[in-house]
């Protein structure tokens, strides 16, 4: 019998003892078996060892400043950033930060608290045809999990990029009503993540969104818009996800530079409610509202002055003779279509509402005073007509001679020009006139006179100059006054109500 010794792969020894060759008891094929599986042991254990050494000799090769191996290990994950992306691999990636009560039990525990801030770093527009506003911001999320903590004896805090952000549980915060809205790349995603020792993690994105804004226009353009933004997590009901604001309102900043060409913002606060959807359940929401009031004084120079300005262009046709048609009626015109063009220009930058806006009322009730002074030359003008064929009546009943011989009767109306007048010199008045024909025209009857010609031209001239001032029509008179006056009016109240 004889023995075999050998060293393991855990480091122990091993022997086998193999009986000695006995001719007379065993044949030799027996024999022979038992040589082979004895040297087949004392190779094996030989490889063994083998791959023992050559392992030894790489660790040494690795770290060949270190003594102890075990304490080189410990160091190397405290301190080595990669070794505790090492770790995060064991990290249950579909998971919520939770409490974890055994190893049968996957989490359990109350909904997990997520602090939120926001800084809005720009306005970017404020659309009123979409409906919509486009906003800039930093969106900040905080909350923890002790699966990220890790020793530390600075107790400084470690921060990675976007990359690892794929590999760790974050809350699935999306934006309620957004139109579209993205993280900015350039040059790389703008995206920070810092986890501190004790497991706290602040997770940073700079996103641009557009959202929208359900607008009232019944004001406009004196009013204030109210817009909010609204932020709410996908997946995650209030019993798993708490979502609140970190600081209260001091957890929404802006910047002092943010500014708007139409708008002056006025305020900017947050509120937080709870929204229900039917199908899944409760959600905490979380709004940012900020008001907007319009500035004014670009529409007073684009819409309200040149209104107000074609409106007392319309009032220049009472001062205009009436019997210049073509100058009244181009007038009339001119203004109408002006007024149309700018109404039309004013809706096609408003959306199509189904209701009166502030600036309709004014541009509305200036195209009517507009509109009403052409209706006044027509209708002055078609009095002039009526007036004139009832003259024509009058001498065709009295003749001018009237019976004497040596005199000539003229009847003026006031619409006789100057060269008319200067015609009449040399004549007297001396005919009486009925009192009912008073009213209507003026009846001169005229004799020669030996006065002389310069004193009676003169005299003629005056009074044929005043006779057609006191003669024009009643209606244009009383428009002069009327028309002024109540578009003054209308101006102080509707000022008074909408500003």
């Amino acid at each position: 019998m004889f023995k075999a010794v050998g060293t393991g792969a855990a480091g122990g020894y091993w022997s086998a003892e193999c009986p000695a060759p006995v001719t007379s008891r065993m044949p030799y094929f027996a024999k022979l078996l038992l040589l082979i599986f004895c040297l087949v042991l004392l190779v094996e254990s030989r490889k063994h060892r083998r791959r023992r050494w050559t392992s030894q000799l790489d660790v040494q090769r690795a770290s060949p400043h270190m003594k102890n191996h075990g304490q080189k290990r410990i160091m190397y994950v405290q301190k080595c950033l990669a070794c505790h992306l090492i770790v995060l691999i064991k990290y249950r990636l579909h998971k919520r930060a939770v409490i974890y009560i055994s190893k049968s039990h996957s989490f359990t525990g109350p909904a997990i608290p997520v602090g939120v801030d926001v800084q809005v770093e720009s306005l970017d527009s404020i659309s009123e045809v979409d409906m919509d506003f486009t906003m800039t911001l930093y969106l900040r999320h905080y909350w923890k999990d002790e699966r990220l903590s890790f020793p530390s004896t600075t107790n400084k805090s470690m921060t990675f990029d976007g990359r690892l952000v794929k590999k760790i549980w974050v809350p699935d915060v999306f934006f309620v009503h957004s139109k579209r809205s993205f993280i900015h790349d350039t040059t790389t995603d703008n995206i920070m993540l810092r986890v501190f020792p004790d497991g706290h993690v602040l997770y940073s994105m700079r996103i641009t969104v557009t959202a929208m804004c359900n607008m009232d226009f019944s004001r406009f353009p004196l009013d204030s818009q109210t817009c909010s933004l609204e932020l709410e997590s996908y997946a995650y009901t209030d019993e798993d996800l708490m979502l609140y604001w970190k600081n209260g309102n001091e957890s929404l900043k802006t910047d002092e530079k943010i500014s708007l060409s139409q708008f002056l913002i006025q305020k900017f606060h947050t509120t937080s409610r709870l929204a229900f959807y039917s199908s899944t359940g409760w959600y905490n929401r979380l709004y940012i509202n900020f008001t907007l009031r319009r500035h004014i004084f670009f529409f007073l120079l684009q819409t309200y002055f040149p209104a107000t300005l074609m409106v007392m262009l319309s009032w220049v046709s009472f001062w205009i003779d009436r019997r210049a048609v073509p100058a009244r009626v181009s007038l009339g015109i001119t203004t109408v279509l002006t007024m149309s063009t700018i109404i039309t220009g004013v809706n096609a930058s408003m959306p199509r509402v189904s209701y009166i806006k502030a600036v309709d009322i004014y541009l509305w009730v200036s195209f009517v005073f507009v509109f009403l002074s052409v209706l006044e030359y027509a209708a002055v003008n078609y009095l002039t007509t009526v007036q004139e064929r009832k003259e024509r009546k009058l001498r065709e009943r009295f003749p001018c001679t009237c019976g004497i011989p040596h005199a000539k009767t003229m009847m003026l109306d006031g619409n006789y020009s100057e060269s008319d007048a200067n015609s009449l010199a040399g004549y007297t008045r001396n005919q009486m006139v009925p009192e009912e024909e008073k009213q209507e025209k003026m009846v001169v009857h005229l004799t020669m006179s030996n006065e002389s010609n310069s004193s009676r031209k003169r005299g003629l001239k005056g009074h044929v100059g005043l006779r057609i001032i006191q003669n024009t029509h009643a209606i244009d008179k009383y428009s002069r006054l009327i028309f002024p006056g109540t578009y003054i009016f209308f101006n102080l109240i509707y000022w008074s109500v909408f500003s």
